[in-house]
């Protein structure tokens, strides 16, 4: 567990997620879905049920080259992050992620704090060398981010994402975990 003070944010937790969470995570990922067109699913779209969601926690929990940590702020679930790594020897060592923050707290530090914590566990594992993503080739306060902590471009697929009508190229982007 980490505990911080970000920009205008009095104090940040960010923990790993456990299954007590699992009803705000759902409440929480279907609320995020309407509010930001760089995810990879949209208002409506994502069909979660706790069910799933605690399997998921549970699954994720029980692996030493994954997890889950959610960002809270006076008890309430703020955003939230997922690296999981590959299950066979010859990929286990590499991680792909995903993070979200809801919109009120764009800007803030929270995704730096998130992302963060998810490279330093990395690092802790002593089995996670390279941690990959993929970003919306027009996201340009999330690419920085990225570039801030050192992941570097590594190349980019036309048309995956299909927002309103139109096409959205992706970049991938990775970090070796020394």
């Amino acid at each position: 567990m980490s505990e911080l003070k970000i920009k205008n944010v009095q104090k940040i937790i960010i923990r790993k997620a456990t299954k007590e969470d699992t009803a705000e995570i759902v409440e929480y990922m279907l609320a995020i879905g309407g509010e930001s067109d760089n995810l990879t699913f949209g208002e409506g779209e994502l069909k979660m049920t706790l069910e799933a969601e605690e399997n998921f926690i549970k699954d994720i929990n029980s692996k030493d080259n994954a997890i889950m940590i959610v960002a809270i702020i006076d008890n309430k679930i703020i955003g939230s992050a997922a690296l999981r790594a590959g299950d066979k020897n010859r990929i286990r060592h590499v991680g792909e992620f995903g993070i979200t923050v809801r919109k009120a707290y764009w800007g803030q530090g929270v995704g730096s704090a998130l992302l963060n914590y998810l490279i330093e566990w990395a690092k802790d594992t002593g089995i996670i060398r390279k941690i990959n993503l993929r970003v919306r080739d027009d996201n340009k306060n999330a690419i920085k981010l990225y570039e801030k902590y050192e992941f570097q471009q590594e190349g980019v697929i036309t048309r995956e994402f299909y927002i309103k009508d139109r096409f959205y190229d992706a970049i991938f982007m990775g970090i070796k975990i020394d």
